[in-house]
């Protein structure tokens, strides 16, 4: 369903930009083709233009025009639909000159709305490889402590340690149930930033749930209160993500992160259990 949406969108974004280019080719937004003709010093490469003076670079039959403040403001509108690479200086083309005057034409622009929506699909598309190759290897690291924690026995004593915990938040639940070891182990990933790790054991958790539940098709009171502590959950470390993007940046967040998680989390634990109390009573 979801690639569905995303296709939608893609096509919807591509049918915005058609219209808006046919828009501007339409009532030639960008003055194509429309000659120009100022004073030129040869001798200083500079260009009067509506009595300001602009400095400008002859290359054979082009001028560059480096983008500045002592442009024009349509000049400088021109400028921004142009290619990235080209967005410092306007480049036009002479037709005409003589030692006091220059007649040129700037260089057309055409389709942009839709150029640069592709342009900027592929630039994502650049860096989503990019980030998912970052996210590789930190993946494959924090996997790995968890593959060894648990092969130690450490999730085992850390299971034992928050029982007292757990059988609060969820009394529901049997003594020893496999539900709460699939709980545990997913609360600590997400505690140490493994969102997309804490993914499967957060789906193992909740057919354990569905399993306890009397009533098939209406969450149980235990379920809310995982989903709660899953959404909200305290991270002590950043997500991986996050790391990914901005590296050792990242510990600026720290603070923020582990004050606003547990906000989020005390809140999540308060209105779950109100939401039982007041189905109880």
């Amino acid at each position: 369903m979801l690639n569905f949406i995303w296709a939608g969108l893609i096509i919807v974004s591509i049918g915005f930009a058609l219209v808006q280019d046919i828009l501007y080719e339409s009532d030639n937004r960008f003055s194509n083709d429309t000659e120009y003709q100022v004073q030129y010093a040869s001798n200083q490469g500079n260009l009067q233009l509506q009595g300001q003076e602009i400095k400008a670079m002859q290359q054979g039959k082009q001028l560059r025009i480096p983008v500045d403040q002592s442009l024009p403001a349509a000049w400088q509108f021109r400028a921004q639909y142009q290619r990235q690479q080209q967005q410092t200086s306007l480049t036009a083309f002479i037709l005409q000159q003589d030692t006091q005057h220059i007649t040129y034409i700037l260089q057309p622009l055409h389709w942009t709305t839709l150029k640069a929506i592709m342009s900027a699909a592929f630039e994502m598309a650049k860096y989503a490889v990019t980030l998912a190759i970052a996210l590789a290897g930190l993946m494959a690291l924090w996997l790995g402590l968890m593959h060894i924690a648990e092969k130690s026995g450490l999730i085992l004593y850390l299971v034992k340690a928050v029982q007292p915990l757990l059988r609060w938040l969820f009394p529901d639940i049997p003594k020893d149930h496999p539900a709460l070891g699939s709980i545990s182990l997913n609360l600590s990933a997400n505690i140490l930033g493994l969102g997309n790790a804490a993914t499967p054991l957060g789906i193992k958790a909740m057919q354990q749930l569905q399993e306890l539940n009397h009533n098939k098709h209406e969450a149980s009171d235990a379920m809310c209160m995982f989903l709660a502590l899953n959404t909200s959950s305290v991270q002590l470390l950043p997500p991986v993500t996050l790391i990914a993007i901005m590296g050792v940046q990242v510990s600026e967040l720290m603070l923020p992160i582990i004050i606003a998680t547990s906000v989020s989390t005390l809140v999540a634990i308060i209105t779950a259990k109100l939401y039982r109390y007041r189905r109880q009573h």
